[in-house]
């Protein structure tokens, strides 16, 4: 059998998480492009050195990281500057991806859950995908979901909320909906569940 190529796409706060793991509970393959660019600026890196030569020694903490407060700043005082970092991470990070996702179609895995923050926003995703479930709930829930979890201010948290795509893009682009407001642990695993049955877990 084929092996089917899932999108997992939400908003801050939505449980897309949550439910990635879940998938993974059910047998799927989960390629998270967060974990993996988080991976490519940790020590050891493979963005470490080319990051140190566009932006200069500055840019790598003393731990041999990046320098993510120095980064943030620099980012926000020059757009360009986004632009040079992302041109670094992105071809990396979809590398990666590439190379994980054959790994589990070689391993002939029946579903493989790529979880992508900006799948909606980047446009060139959608043609490698099967199908793309989007989570989703109300905007009111994700401010509180990510202002009780991470403390951050309601009024911080509405500004990343607003700076993602919006709820409508989102739905737009889902072929399936996990309307994920009001559920408990319990009944968002079921309703999981009830997914990855379709999706041939």
């Amino acid at each position: 059998m084929a092996t089917l190529r899932l999108g997992l796409t939400g908003g801050i706060g939505s449980g897309k998480s949550t439910v990635g793991r879940m998938l993974v509970d059910r047998g799927a393959i989960l390629i998270d492009a967060d974990a993996l660019s988080r991976a490519t600026t940790a020590v050891g890196g493979a963005a470490i050195p080319l990051i140190e030569k566009a932006f200069g020694a500055n840019a790598i903490g003393a731990d041999g990281a990046l320098n993510r407060d120095a980064m943030r700043t620099l980012v926000f005082n020059d757009p360009g500057a986004k632009m040079r970092l992302e041109s670094i991470i992105h071809p990396l990070v979809s590398q990666e991806i590439a190379a994980q996702a054959q790994a589990a179609e070689d391993a002939s895995a029946a579903l493989i859950v790529f979880d992508i923050p900006l799948l909606v926003e980047s446009g060139h995703w959608r043609q490698s995908l099967h199908r793309v479930l989007v989570v989703d709930c109300q905007e009111s829930t994700q401010v509180a979901r990510v202002a009780a979890r991470n403390g951050l201010p309601v009024a911080d948290v509405e500004k990343i909320v607003s700076a993602q795509a919006p709820r409508a893009k989102r739905l737009a682009a889902a072929d399936v909906v996990l309307y994920n407001d009001g559920l408990s642990l319990d009944q968002l695993a079921r309703e999981t569940g009830e997914i990855a049955t379709r999706f041939g877990l």
